[in-house]
């Protein structure tokens, strides 16, 4: 592998690292949150798999059309006023997540939080294309990739402790508070992000959408980002179902194998984000792939495991789900040209969203669990088929890697430069 030397970070840009990446945390802990909270929400709801599922696609189905919804206007507006807005709106659906007292309440309050919530994410992303050079994105996403470990390492522990103590409500109210705190900081601290603003936009929004939509290289991106989204969907919501029911881990040790996993991928992240910048970012995420096609294939086929066990396992898996998502989030964002970005970004996030909810659907169908305490049955099945899905995956980023190598010769970019976007990088 050939290397290249990094961009420097300016301290501005880490300020807002730093504030992306504490939003990122918020968002991604109140999305992560329902999967810990699994077994815990389908035996007091008593909800059978298909029910939860459908719990957890509802956020995903409703931030998924509210991004497609608001992909024509997401170059029309300064970003941080769309981060700000969407953010508040995140506040209150997730507040509102605390109060519901039924099933169908919790599905209503979940499709509200995925409005707002799920437009976040690809508004950061447009963030990060307008004010970081490609060769920085590898460490950019690395750093922000941190907030899926600390939702590990302190949010998800401490939102199991609550949910044991205090219902599982309060692990949504303790979200909205953190999530008010930094809505402030962000008003406070971010500059406007509009430079977008000055490149003529003479279409419409819907036009504007329907020209990103219908682009060739773009759909490339696009279809990457929604299958590897499918294979990450289909196992996640079940994963403490299976751990409590098949590999008889107990409530109180599922804490310690979510804080093991967050905090190796806290320690690591960095690393893969500055590796990312260094070298091939295609086959970062090919060898990520094929690691993690092997650890799901042997870790769906257990039964019950020692505690240490089923942490080593959690620790392997980490390792090729943050490997994959680094190089292939940053290797995405150098598709769309900078006036495009802020729709492209809106489109692909909700096409992840939506293949993420059809993923957790399809999911929930295939894995059956005959009484409430009883062993999941056929999550093997959804082994087989995330394989599958993540080696098609990596034909499709091949194609994404491909086209950004041929536009940075078409731009002329001198040799060093060139090879350094073209071999770098959920």
């Amino acid at each position: 592998m050939e290397h290249n030397e990094p961009i420097p970070l300016t301290g501005y840009q880490k300020l807002v690292i730093f504030i992306l990446a504490i939003t990122q945390f918020t968002v991604i802990l109140d999305f992560m949150v329902m999967s810990p909270l699994g077994d815990i929400l389908m035996k007091s709801m008593d909800l059978h798999p298909d029910q939860f599922g459908i719990a957890v696609s509802a956020y995903a189905f409703s931030a998924g059309i509210s991004g497609l919804l608001t992909a024509g206007f997401a170059d029309k507006f300064d970003r941080k006023k769309l981060l700000v807005f969407f953010y508040t709106g995140f506040i209150i659906g997730t507040i509102l997540c605390g109060l519901v007292n039924s099933y169908e309440t919790l599905v209503a309050a979940r499709i509200i939080t995925g409005l707002f919530g799920g437009v976040i994410g690809s508004v950061s992303m447009a963030i990060v294309a307008d004010l970081f050079a490609l060769q920085q994105r590898g460490r950019v996403m690395g750093f922000l990739q941190m907030g899926f470990g600390a939702s590990q390492v302190l949010g998800i522990p401490l939102g199991l402790y609550f949910a044991n103590h205090w219902g599982w409500h309060a692990p949504f109210l303790w979200i909205g508070g953190m999530a008010a705190v930094i809505a402030l900081i962000i008003l406070l601290w971010l500059k406007p992000v509009d430079a977008h603003l000055a490149l003529p936009q003479q279409n419409s929004a819907f036009v504007h959408l329907w020209r990103n939509i219908k682009k060739p290289d773009y759909r490339i991106g696009f279809a990457a980002t929604a299958l590897l989204s499918i294979g990450g969907f289909m196992m996640m919501p079940f994963g403490t179902a299976f751990a409590v029911n098949n590999l008889g881990i107990t409530n109180a040790q599922l804490p310690v194998v979510f804080m093991c996993a967050g905090i190796f991928t806290l320690v690591f992240m960095p690393a893969f984000g500055k590796l990312s910048d260094m070298v091939d970012k295609f086959r970062l995420f090919t060898l990520a792939c094929l690691w993690m096609v092997v650890v799901v294939l042997v870790y769906t086929q257990l039964g019950t495991t020692p505690l240490w066990l089923v942490i080593v396992f959690n620790i392997l898996m980490m390792t090729g789900i943050m490997g994959r998502m680094v190089p292939s989030t940053a290797l995405v964002t150098g598709v769309p040209e900078m006036k495009d970005r802020g729709a492209f970004m809106s489109i692909n996030s909700s096409l992840q969203q939506i293949s993420g909810g059809f993923a957790a659907v399809i999911g929930g169908m295939i894995v059956v669990q005959p009484e409430k305490f009883s062993p999941l049955e056929h999550y093997n099945i959804l082994g087989y088929i995330v394989s599958v899905i993540t080696l098609l995956s990596i034909l499709l980023m091949r194609r994404v890697n491909t086209l950004i190598k041929k536009r940075s010769m078409q731009q002329q970019i001198p040799p060093p430069v060139a090879e350094g976007i073209a071999l770098s990088e959920v």
